[in-house]
């Protein structure tokens, strides 16, 4: 049930809803607490926030699940086709800097604010796909292959972003070592090896090393997820082990690693919020979510359309890319962590960021919702009209031909 897109995204609301309600209650202060509160070992530097291991701890395996839908993407799926992947990468490319310049624009004004750049260019899959498929039951499947092509571009980017641009300081040394883990979780994936008590130890041994190094440490998930095997050995049908890891833990991931991590993370006090809650960053997240991720998509799509040989895939009309370009403008959870980690936990624009977010994301999926419930409606009107010719031009077998 948990590998459901509907079911993980409405765990991720709903975390979200009662952090939201929590942190604006008479008891918001116990929510604070919560977050707060300080577990594991000293020695080891790993004495973090439960806040703190959700977006470290728990988004490494909602990172690991990205990696591997990256790889096999890119092996055995859209993207190995550089003629089929051009439009959705060209799209995922166009939604993240279109609404990073929108924000920039917004905020030329306030320099301390130009940090938060990368806030509205991610997408969030698991929120996105569960509207999809929602609202667009009669929607062409093509649309969500576009869909899921850009959401895994646009997650390999955001990635590259939070190890290039938000990596304060850098130490080489745990870096290095963890290479070490890494490289013997590869070896043994790659002889197909799949006793968790081996390749456990060696996975966490590569998060806390990447996380010493002061790169994000879910930056280890996809390096991990990265090294598993996409095509089967053995011959015959069947799963290759990143699918087959894929499968064992997207429930993990999206039952509780995203839940849990949206619960501590989305929980702003808007009555407690510092300065006006209407400021540069909310707008300028606001803006970029809603606004400039739908000129993006749709823009960058047409463009590469227009100039090169890539054609949309039959079916799909520029309406179906419009509303899907609005959707795009979820950016839940990735748009969260970034925001943690441009400006803080806890400070005052991180507040604003997380209004931002959540009113821009509630917006694009409204909207979204509209646009992509009226073409949901034309193909099944669409699907009727062929089963009336269809069964029209079967009369014959009435009379027994």
């Amino acid at each position: 049930m948990l590998r459901a897109e509907t079911v993980g995204g409405a765990l991720l609301v709903g975390a979200a809803l009662v952090a939201l309600v929590w942190a604006n209650s008479p008891w918001r202060e116990a929510y604070a607490a919560l977050g707060s509160l300080r577990v594991g070992p000293a020695a080891l530097h790993l004495d973090l926030t439960l806040a703190a291991w959700a977006a470290d701890g728990l988004l490494a395996i909602f990172f690991f699940v990205a990696g591997l839908e990256l790889k096999r993407e890119f092996v055995a799926g859209d993207l190995r086709d550089p003629r089929r992947a051009a439009l959705p990468v060209a799209a995922a490319v166009g939604g993240m800097i279109v609404p990073a310049a929108l924000y920039c624009l917004v905020n030329l004004g306030s320099p301390e604010n130009l940090v938060g750049w990368a806030v509205p260019t991610a997408t969030d899959i698991a929120f996105a796909l569960a509207v999809l498929a929602v609202v667009g039951r009669n929607l062409p499947s093509a649309l969500r292959t576009f869909l899921l092509t850009l959401a895994v571009v646009d997650d390999l980017l955001a990635i590259t972003i939070i190890a290039v641009f938000y990596t304060d300081e850098l130490h080489p040394g745990p870096l290095l070592l963890a290479v070490l883990p890494i490289a013997a979780f590869a070896v043994l994936v790659q002889r197909r090896v799949r006793s968790w008590w081996l390749l456990l130890p060696l996975a966490a041994m590569a998060w806390a090393l990447v996380h010493a190094s002061g790169v994000h440490a879910t930056v280890a998930g996809v390096l991990l997820g990265f090294t598993v095997p996409v095509i089967r050995r053995a011959e015959g049908p069947g799963p290759g082990l990143a699918e087959h890891f894929e499968h064992r833990f997207r429930p993990l991931s999206a039952g509780v690693a995203v839940p849990v991590f949206a619960f501590f993370a989305a929980g702003v006090s808007v009555v407690d919020a510092g300065g006006p809650v209407l400021d540069g960053v909310t707008v300028g997240i606001v803006a970029g979510l809603v606004v400039g991720k739908a000129i993006g998509i749709l823009g960058s799509t047409w463009l590469v359309q227009r100039f090169t040989r890539a054609r949309l895939a039959e079916g799909l009309s520029w309406w179906d890319v419009f509303g899907l370009a609005i959707l795009a403008g979820i950016g839940f959870t990735v748009s969260l962590l970034v925001g943690e980690l441009a400006f803080g936990t806890g400070s005052p624009a991180d507040g604003h960021v997380k209004i931002g977010v959540l009113a821009g994301s509630l917006i694009a999926a409204l909207l979204a919702t509209i646009v992509l419930r009226i073409r949901s409606r034309v193909y099944a009107r669409l699907s009727a009209e062929e089963k009336v010719d269809a069964d029209a031009d079967g009369m014959p077998d009435v009379y027994g031909s």
